[in-house]
């Protein structure tokens, strides 16, 4: 049960998080990454995808975002609307890209197949 719940979760938490990507620059990019994420939890939620592809995944995705990590930290200012610079944009994407790494891990640890 617990499983169906992570899973349900994550994919509903996805799909709003694609939503809100309409304003960014590169929209359609950080739309796809999402939506990957929200596939791979309705079909984890079926029981169509292995522990061990999510955690390849998840450990992608921890690598690209320490990719993306700005050279500076500048925050991620949640508070304001528009980018101020590029580390705030590169923050915001690793900080992306590290939810996506810890919702595929939580999809693996709690009731993928083996």
């Amino acid at each position: 049960m617990a499983s169906k719940i992570t899973h349900l979760t994550v994919g509903i938490l996805s799909i709003l998080f694609a939503l809100v990507q309409y304003n960014d620059p590169d929209a359609f990019l950080w739309m796809v990454i999402y939506l990957f994420v929200a596939y791979l939890a309705f079909r984890g939620w079926q029981g169509k995808v292995s522990r061990q592809s999510l955690f390849f995944i998840s450990f992608v995705f921890i690598l690209w975002g320490i990719n993306q990590f700005p050279p500076e930290w500048e925050g991620v200012l949640f508070n304001e609307v528009g980018m101020k610079t590029l580390n705030i944009e590169l923050g915001r994407e690793s900080f992306g890209l590290f939810i996506n790494a810890v919702s595929c891990g939580l999809m693996g640890a709690f009731g993928a197949k083996s």
